[in-house]
């Protein structure tokens, strides 16, 4: 029994490194576009759905202002949501301005490929 559970660990870490490796091979790490938002937003369901065509080149990263441990980010931004940040710097707020998200998304996009 000691021996099956040893290889099934085995097998588990073997795994698991095998599918970091993956994850760290990859050439370059997607962005995170941050939407800063609440329940409920029409302007932050419209924006997604403007988002839609480009979800292949960021991670989008939800933050609902109205939970407790976001209360900073409710107090700065809570008349003004949609807030989108990319990779941690604020990149626009009302709606999406599909030139700048590409303007930046190509920008990253470049630096990621040694450009």
């Amino acid at each position: 029994m000691l021996w099956f559970q040893g290889n099934s660990m085995q097998l588990a870490k073997h795994s698991f490194l095998l599918l970091l490796r993956n994850l760290s091979a990859s050439k370059t790490a997607l962005p995170v576009l941050t939407l800063f938002t609440k329940d409920p937003c029409p302007l932050c369901d419209e924006a997604k759905e403007v988002l839609e065509p480009y979800r292949n080149r960021f991670i989008l990263q939800e933050v609902d202002i109205t939970l407790p441990e976001n209360s900073a980010w409710y107090d700065r931004y809570k008349f003004d949501i949609p807030v989108f940040h990319l990779n941690g710097q604020f990149l626009m707020m009302h709606r999406v301005n599909l030139s700048k998200l590409e303007k930046q998304l190509q920008k990253l996009e470049q630096q990621g490929a040694g450009g």
